[in-house]
């Protein structure tokens, strides 16, 4: 399994081949796609009563398939003594119309500056994803692609997060990671007729806990072996107590392992999920499991399978759910070191594809444009795509 510095795994993975002239580098991707997926039916929300309507098959182009597009400038400078001084600064945009990807923010990806030691670590302020999310970026076959991998479900939908401080250090095999955020920036729809909707900007004084997020990651890779531990916690605004908003606390701990075979290499991981409101009841509680391989049958072709199982035990009281699954597959074909082909399908049970359902505020439709919920009486969704990624 190709491994780069697990403090800049996200990064690395999706930032390709970039041009850089005096510590400055500007980097990026251009990934489009022609889908079709079928049972979709509307996000459910208070304007539709959250009623997601008949089935239809869709038929679309896709900005971001294997990454999301997106354009980055990152620098450093020598500060002497080891230390030296870094910056990211990257941006979203959808390629299928030219649109930021997340509206009002320039970069919405990252945004952070900070200071890298050679003995000690890296320290950095701004935007910046989770420790869980660095902790798992080596563990899921399709590295937390744009398209089918399921990553609201399995990390949460708090994975990049504002006003945060960040710290990792690798120390031989090991690489550890911790973030605090001071207000994370993230704010979650109502995901049923009896939900509420959660989170907002946070730094509100006198509130310090309000909407704040925390965690810490381990990694550990020798030879073909490769491990994974990391626990997040996002506490957002919910509901009101004497005028005020009072902070729940949405949990996820994980733990996850890879292993080299020659040109295959295994990986699984499982993650425990526990949500409560502001006076401690239980809002949701679940267990995701994964597992799936990368193979990379020839120099320019590599294959990736997943599978996700979400074990939902609760759900605003109801306890006998049925339990969402899907399978994924993609081909991706190297036409050169800096585009190629992919093929990527998926099928899921029980959710829509990427497992975009109530549980996850159907989160992963309202940022990507593109509904993936469940039409009404239907239990299934299928969906393919065929698309080009240039990296630069």
């Amino acid at each position: 399994m190709k491994r780069s510095m697990v403090a800049l795994a996200v990064l690395a993975a999706f930032s390709g081949t970039a041009m850089a002239q005096a510590g400055l580098t500007l980097y990026g991707v251009a990934d489009i796609n022609v889908e079709y997926v079928n049972h979709v039916g509307k996000v459910p929300s208070a304007a539709n009563q959250f009623n997601p309507g008949p089935a239809n098959d869709a038929w679309r182009i896709n900005s971001g398939g294997v990454a999301g597009s997106r354009w980055g400038l990152r620098g450093e400078e020598d500060l002497g003594n080891g230390l030296k001084s870094v910056f990211v600064l990257e941006s979203g945009f959808n390629l299928d119309n030219g649109t930021l990807a997340m509206s009002g923010r320039l970069f919405d990806r990252q945004a952070f500056v900070g200071v890298q030691s050679a003995s000690y670590g890296r320290l950095t302020f701004g935007r910046q994803y989770t420790s869980i999310m660095y902790a798992l970026a080596n563990f899921t076959p399709m590295a937390f692609a744009s398209q089918y991998d399921p990553i609201v479900a399995q990390i949460g939908p708090n994975f990049r997060e504002d006003n945060t401080v960040a710290y990792s250090g690798t120390f031989g095999p090991v690489t550890a990671m911790a973030h605090w955020s001071f207000g994370t920036g993230v704010a979650l729809p109502q995901p049923a007729a009896n939900g509420v909707a959660v989170g907002g900007n946070g730094e509100v004084p006198g509130q310090f806990r309000r909407d704040a997020g925390y965690g810490v990651g381990l990694n550990y890779f020798a030879g073909k072996l490769g491990l994974a531990a990391a626990y997040d916690q996002f506490n957002p605004s919910i509901g009101t107590a004497g005028g005020t908003i009072s902070s729940g606390a949405y949990k996820k701990a994980a733990v996850a392992a890879s292993y080299a075979i020659g040109p295959v290499t295994v990986m699984g991981g499982y993650r425990w999920g526990q949500n409560k409101d502001a006076n401690g009841i239980l809002l949701q509680r679940d267990d995701l499991y994964s597992l799936g391989a990368n193979y990379q049958v020839t120099s320019a072709l590599d294959l990736s399978v997943a599978y996700n199982y979400q074990d939902l035990k609760n759900f605003l009281g109801s306890t006998r759910l049925a339990n969402p699954w899907q399978v994924a597959l993609r081909a991706n074909y190297a036409l050169s070191k800096r585009t190629s082909l992919y093929l990527t399908t998926a099928f899921a049970k029980n959710a829509g594809l990427m497992l975009d359902s109530g549980p996850t505020a159907y989160v992963t439709s309202l940022f990507l444009g593109n509904s993936y919920a469940l039409a009404g009486g239907q239990s299934t969704m299928l969906g393919a795509a065929l698309g080009i990624r240039h990296t630069f």
